[in-house]
């Protein structure tokens, strides 16, 4: 026996192979687990040190460390010479053996028992097919055949690539969602759903997943990264779950992380990401929807009592559509902080709701939303306070604070610079909700072409083999153009979520800009590409079965919270202009000769009669010529809202009229903005990849660039950028690109990676 083995028993090494196998993806399901604290109590061999030494092991939320692992994998192959050939394929007979061997003579017949086999062997089945490459590693002197794979190295590649720097999450969150223990069943009621969202999102928690963008001390790793990965590609299962996710996890407990002192994060955020704690995010009020400023719930201190007092004015100033509402012990209520009289603005208060039973605390009146449209598993509730105090110290004090004195302390003076910060607390779901909203959509379009590429309908004669609905211009053209938008909008998210982290001060405003746009943009696409995919499955595609039916249900809401996203567009097209605006008050003369100087080299390099007739095809997909149309668009649209309004300004009409009489151009500036900021992300990201990588996608940037132009045509005809022969040529690029890609169209939804057991019954991959 080598003497490695010595620390070890029989018993744990009779397991040994098995929790190799089952951790050489560095995660263990909730399949996994129970299944392995099941085993592990029905072999009768393992003494009770044994089973506390497995089920260290057990744990998901504390992997083995690289050298335990290493050490693993040296006893399996320091014994692997002694399995036959025929049993290489079965890690429970390394197992077995091994145990054998370290036993004593008179000991060893015991795991020939066939009840201590077949619980092994039983624990071997639930982790599945062992992949090659792992039986490889313990076994490196067999040469084992390669099952088929449904997908390309390129393939691969590109799924690499889409992922970026959450791929690592990603993979594991797949693997995680096909257990068995997050199986999407056949709808059921309201309450059964939000039970079964609940269990699933305490299944996320015990894995980790709930606490790892809290610090250390409250039990996660700091990573705000892994975080938006892990609710990327949750949106692949099932929206509820990604609701009630990040309602617990990144708005309530967000609130607490940053908006808190450390006191207030070390007391509430452990438990808020364990689940023992269950929170809402109460902010969003009846009467007010977007209009956060003017929220009319008041939170009051009492300076002789040192407490706050939380009340709802009127029935129409409840707390409308929060999630989480009936599950919730706690809420983080954000009110008007009203103290000596004085109206400090929106502040956020931790305001407990519920008492151990589970019964209302008194003063909070909470009733149930009911069903809806969809995200039924997401409990959704209306909130009033009649006068709930709380203490002092549960107000939310990072910005703004009430001493002991009872006066109101901020180190943000300015009060709009303060709402504005506090406000940050929206962007994290703003940078988050258009990712999972994306993979919906790309769970959508991977059924609708898969589908399109195995489903045949008409032959060109009576006895010949009939068309694959891809193979109709007319199904090409429906999806080919959504299918390269998702892939220009994963790495316009990806720039998004990449200036989010980075965290800068400076960069406050802009990313706040650009979360606000990408979301609008992002969960726009998702609703039109969902709305598409459902239409190009028929009938199909109306069957719960195959999934589109309850990804356009629950993702239809995504339009509308974090902000309903006409309202975020303006947003975006007020901070273009108060950016614009800012420039021409810092420099004067120069910025409006600058312009002046712009719009000319515009009108006589891209205006002229050789640019606006140009339509070889080569021109077209010239990434200089498509960037080059997106920012004069822009541009056009910026200088001409700046000019209406200064107009209007002149003429001594109110600002606020002014507005709205250039609301909808406003708009179409955001619009501009966005689809240049995704082109631009599209373009960056090609130039980073490896050549092989580059050349595949490089079509899929063209159709969606041209695809935007073709959109706006009317616009660039109306403003003589393009002459009406160069506005058909990109219609012919357009069903020319359309027909190209479809020959690449399996691979490029197979690289969108969503798991065979999100997709439905028609979703499957073709078989050739």
């Amino acid at each position: 026996m080598n003497k490695i083995h010595k620390k070890y028993s029989p018993g744990v090494l009779s397991l040994l192979p098995l929790y190799y196998v089952g951790w050489s993806d560095n995660i263990l399901s909730p399949s996994e687990v129970a299944l392995a604290a099941k085993k592990i109590q029905e072999l009768t061999h393992l003494s009770d040190a044994d089973k506390k030494l497995l089920k260290s092991w057990s744990d998901p939320t504390n992997p083995p460390s690289p050298e335990l692992f290493a050490e693993w994998v040296k006893i399996l192959k320091s014994n692997a010479s002694h399995i036959s050939n025929k049993e290489k394929n079965a890690l429970s007979s390394l197992g077995i053996e091994m145990a054998k061997k370290s036993s004593g003579e008179s000991d060893s017949i015991k795991w020939e028992d066939k009840q201590t086999r077949q619980a092994i062997m039983e624990l071997e089945e639930t982790l599945g097919t062992i992949p090659p490459h792992t039986l490889r590693t313990i076994f490196p002197e067999v040469n084992f055949e390669d099952k088929p794979v449904k997908v390309s190295d390129r393939t691969e590649t590109i799924k690499k690539i889409l992922d970026g720097d959450f791929h690592e999450t990603s993979e594991k969150v797949r693997r995680l969602i096909q257990d068995p223990a997050f199986e999407i069943d056949y709808p059921v009621g309201k309450e059964a759903n939000r039970k079964r969202t609940m269990t699933w999102c305490k299944e996320m928690a015990k894995q980790g997943y709930g606490s790892m963008s809290y610090p250390e001390f409250a039990g996660g790793r700091g990573n705000m990264a892994d975080y938006i990965g892990v609710f990327s590609t949750l949106g692949f299962h099932d929206l509820s779950l990604v609701i009630k996710f990040g309602v617990q996890f990144g708005l309530f407990g967000g609130s607490i992380y940053n908006l808190g002192n450390e006191s207030q994060q070390r007391k509430y955020l452990p438990k808020t990401g364990t689940l023992e704690i269950a929170g809402c995010f109460a902010m969003t009020e009846t009467g007010h929807g977007s209009n956060v400023r003017e929220l009319q719930t008041t939170a009051t201190y009492e300076a002789n009592t040192d407490e706050i007092i939380i009340h709802t004015p009127t029935y129409n100033d409840g707390k409308e559509y929060i999630g989480n509402a009936m599950d919730s012990t706690m809420a983080s209520v954000f009110a008007q902080l009203i103290v000596n009289g004085k109206n400090e603005g929106v502040h956020a208060i931790l305001v407990p709701i519920r008492n151990d039973q589970h019964q209302l605390l008194p003063g909070v009146r909470i009733e149930d939303c009911g069903y809806k449209v969809g995200l039924n598993g997401v409990d959704n509730g209306r909130i009033w306070f009649d006068q709930v105090r709380v203490p002092r110290e549960n107000l939310l004090n990072r910005f703004g604070d009430i001493d002991q004195n009872g006066n109101y302390t901020s180190t943000i003076k300015n009060p709009a610079r303060r709402f504005f910060t506090m406000l940050g607390t929206l962007v994290g779901g703003r940078v988050c909700v258009p990712r999972a909203g994306l993979s919906a959509a790309k769970t959508g379009l991977t059924v609708a072409i898969n589908h399109s590429l195995k489903r045949r309908q008409f032959a060109p004669k009576p006895g010949l083999k009939e068309t694959l609905l891809l193979d109709y211009p007319s199904h090409q053209r429906r999806l080919m153009p959504l299918l390269a938008k998702a892939y220009a909008l994963n790495f316009g998210l990806d720039y998004l979520a990449k200036r989010y982290l980075e965290d800068k001060e400076e960069d406050v405003r802009y990313v706040e800009t650009l979360a606000a746009g990408m979301k609008s943009y992002a969960t726009w696409f998702t609703t039109e590409a969902l709305q598409e995919c459902r239409e190009a499955c028929g009938g199909k595609g109306y069957l719960w079965e195959n999934r589109i039916s309850d990804l356009k249900a629950d993702s239809d809401i995504f339009t509308t919270f974090e902000g309903d996203n006409t309202v975020l567009m303006q947003l975006v097209a007020k901070g273009i202009l108060s950016e614009f605006s800012q420039e021409f008050h810092d420099e004067g003369f120069r910025a409006v000769l600058r312009m002046l100087v712009n719009q000319v080299t515009t009108n006589i390099s891209e205006r002229n009669p050789i640019s606006t007739r140009q339509t070889d095809h080569s021109h077209l997909i010239d990434s200089e010529f498509q960037i080059a149309a997106f920012k004069y668009r822009e541009k056009d649209l910026l200088y001409s809202v700046s000019t209406r309004m200064r107009g209007y300004i002149k003429k001594k009409i109110d600002s606020y009229e002014a507005f709205l009489k250039c609301q909808t151009h406003m708009l179409q500036l955001a619009d501009a903005y966005v689809e240049r900021k995704v082109l631009t992300a599209f373009i960056k990201a090609l130039d980073k990849m490896d050549p092989a990588s580059r050349e595949f996608l490089t079509p899929v940037k063209d159709l969606y660039a041209l695809s935007a132009l073709e959109k706006n045509r009317g616009w660039f005809l109306e403003q003589g950028y393009f002459h009406p022969n160069k506005s058909k040529a990109i219609r012919k690029a357009v069903d020319r690109l359309c027909s190209d890609l479809r020959v690449n169209a399996a691979e490029l939804v197979a690289a969108f990676g969503v798991p065979e057991k999100c997709l439905g019954d028609i979703g499957k991959p073709p078989t050739t």
